[in-house]
C-alpha cells in the first residue's frame, strides 16, 4: 500500500496545458496510490499543446474543493491564461488553499494564483516571465528548481518535473498545512 492510497487530487487544466506538466505529476502521484480527477471549464476532452488529449472528469462549475485532498496547476501558456478567466476555477482555487491542502504549479500554472488572491507573504517559482504578476500579487519570487512553502509547490519547467513530483508528493503525504491559506 503506498502512502497516498485515499487521497483524491484534483488536476486543474483545460485546452493548451504542457503535456508532460499534466501526464509526469498525474503518474506521480497515481503510482503512489492516489486517485487523480481532471478538472476543467468544460465537459469532454481537453487537447495539449503537444496532442495529448486528456478526459475532464467534472467541470470546475461542478467541482468542489471538499472533495479532493490537493490540486496540481500545469502550465502552458494557453491553459494558464484561459483558466484564470473562469470564476468557478478561480473559486476552486481560492477554496482548495482556505481548507490548507496542497497544491502544486509548474511554470505558468501559477497564473490563476493571482486572480485567486492568495499569494500574499507566500514564496514561489515559476516560470521567468510570471515573476512580476506574481510578485506583484505579493509573492516572493525565487529563481530555483522547486521551491515548497507550507504545502505550496512550485517549479519552473518541465526540466524541473522530477523534483516537482518528488515535493508535490511529499507534501500530499503530509496532508493540510496550517499555512496555506487564503
Amino acid at each position: 500500500m503506498s502512502h497516498l492510497t485515499g487521497k483524491k487530487v484534483a488536476f486543474l487544466a483545460t485546452d493548451g496545458f504542457e503535456d508532460s506538466e499534466l501526464t509526469s505529476p498525474w503518474d506521480a502521484v497515481t503510482e503512489h496510490g492516489a486517485v487523480a480527477e481532471l478538472i476543467s471549464t468544460e465537459s469532454g476532452t481537453i487537447t495539449g499543446k503537444n496532442g495529448h488529449e486528456a478526459s475532464v472528469d467534472q467541470t470546475s462549475a461542478q467541482a468542489s474543493a471538499s472533495e479532493y485532498d490537493a490540486l496540481v496547476l500545469p502550465g502552458g501558456v494557453v491553459n494558464s491564461d484561459d483558466i484564470r478567466l473562469d470564476a468557478d476555477a478561480v473559486a476552486f482555487v481560492r477554496q482548495i488553499f482556505a481548507e490548507h491542502k496542497p497544491v502544486g504549479v509548474i511554470c505558468h500554472g501559477g497564473w490563476i494564483l493571482t486572480d485567486a488572491d492568495v499569494l500574499q507573504g507566500r514564496e514561489l517559482t515559476s516560470y521567468p516571465s510570471l515573476r512580476t504578476d506574481l510578485q506583484n500579487a505579493g509573492a516572493k519570487w525565487v529563481d530555483a528548481e522547486v521551491i515548497c512553502d507550507e504545502g505550496l509547490v512550485s517549479s519552473r519547467t518541465p526540466d524541473d518535473l522530477p523534483a516537482f513530483n518528488a515535493k508535490l508528493v511529499e507534501e500530499i503525504g503530509e496532508g493540510k498545512h496550517s499555512g496555506q491559506t487564503a
